[in-house]
């Protein structure tokens, strides 16, 4: 049975609704996704660790589950917030309603809530901390326990959805490269796109040092998407910048801030984040614009000083953020958004051909 629930922001901003799953007190950054499907990819993706997801779209759950659409082994949202979660199973590809997956995945989820107040009050404030009580509780104990955690900023969470010991995986038809995947949180679907551009993938844990990395003599080094604050992720920084030159090296998401770390760019806190399916993007060298899958809550800052070979080649229409790096002399290029999609558009998907590309010209150098 649904159980009265609350939830309470650290600045005190309350907000009522029903536990339809879970029990107990979670917390966490609140965020939210502005996508219109895709929730169950969402929910694992492991960017959104320490981090409670509120959905702006009215209707969550109305096609089912099933673990095929899983990008991670678990979910990784501290718990899900949504104005209406449905448990419905209107779909031949699914086989579990949305409240059956989310049970199976001890999810604490709330229903009933009033999330275009609460999207619109973290568009004002900024994504903040709060907690979400299914078990009683006051206003004011509550805001002390969300102002009791850790904040965002600083923290170092790619190193605890990391892969604990190295994989190997196929590439899907005939293999053209072998390529050492980073894993800092890396996304299902961005696997399955590398191994069918014909790569075979090494993936190591995020931890894993420059000299190990070459000692696998890959054609190239992946550096994969993940949670928390790049500027905390120091050693993959520096396994990064020791890669260079060395490897032709792509990235995306936190992969795409690592990298500009590594050139000298600087990176900083937005005050909500991108998190949703639909972002224009412009290529700055092409004129082309692309319509983006995007989840982060950091940014590579324009204006700051990087490596003079380094080049900003893709912004943001919305805000201007920047949304794409490349260093042609060193081989390495990245993007801030998730061309593999998953939920998405795919206008980006030939960027993991650019990285076969950049692979063959770096074996055809002189």
């Amino acid at each position: 049975m649904p159980k009265p629930a609350l939830i309470v922001l650290e600045d005190g901003a309350a907000f009522a609704g029903e536990a339809l799953v879970g029990q107990g007190t979670v917390g966490g950054e609140f965020v939210f996704n502005t996508s219109m499907q895709g929730y169950q990819e969402i929910v694992t993706d492991p960017s959104y660790a320490g981090q409670v997801l509120v959905f702006t779209f009215p209707m969550n759950g109305n096609y089912g589950a099933d673990p095929a659409r899983d990008e991670s082994g678990r979910a990784h949202a501290r718990a899900v917030v949504a104005r209406e979660l449905t448990n419905y199973r209107y779909n031949r590809a699914s086989s579990a309603t949305w409240l059956e997956w989310l049970a199976g995945h001890d999810v604490l989820a709330l229903s009933g809530v009033d999330t275009r107040a609460l999207t619109r009050h973290l568009r004002d404030k900024g994504a903040l901390r709060g907690v979400v009580c299914a078990e009683g509780g006051d206003v004011k104990s509550l805001r002390a326990a969300a102002r009791r955690l850790p904040a965002m900023a600083g923290l170092d969470l790619a190193g605890k959805v990391t892969c604990a010991t190295r994989s190997e995986l196929v590439a899907v038809g005939e293999e053209r490269f072998h390529v050492v995947v980073m894993d800092f949180g890396v996304k299902r679907a961005m696997l399955g796109y590398l191994r069918g551009a014909g790569m075979r993938l090494t993936v190591v844990p995020a931890r894993t040092g420059v000299r190990d990395v070459l000692r696998l003599k890959p054609d190239g080094v992946f550096l994969s998407n993940g949670p928390g604050d790049p500027a905390a992720v120091k050693y993959g920084v520096r396994t990064v910048q020791r890669l260079l030159g060395k490897v032709p090296v792509f990235g995306i998401c936190l992969g795409h801030q690592l990298l500009a770390l590594a050139l000298g760019f600087a990176t900083y806190k937005l005050k909500f984040g991108h998190r949703g399916a639909n972002h224009p993007v412009k290529d700055l060298r092409t004129g082309a614009l692309e319509i983006t899958t995007q989840n982060h809550g950091f940014a590579v800052r324009e204006g700051s000083e990087g490596h003079p070979e380094a080049e900003v080649t893709h912004l943001n229409l919305n805000d201007g953020t920047v949304e794409g790096l490349a260093s042609p002399g060193r081989y390495a290029f990245s993007v801030q958004y998730h061309p593999e999609s998953s939920p998405g558009p795919h206008d980006a998907l030939h960027l993991f051909e650019r990285f076969a590309a950049e692979m063959a010209r770096f074996k055809e150098r002189v």
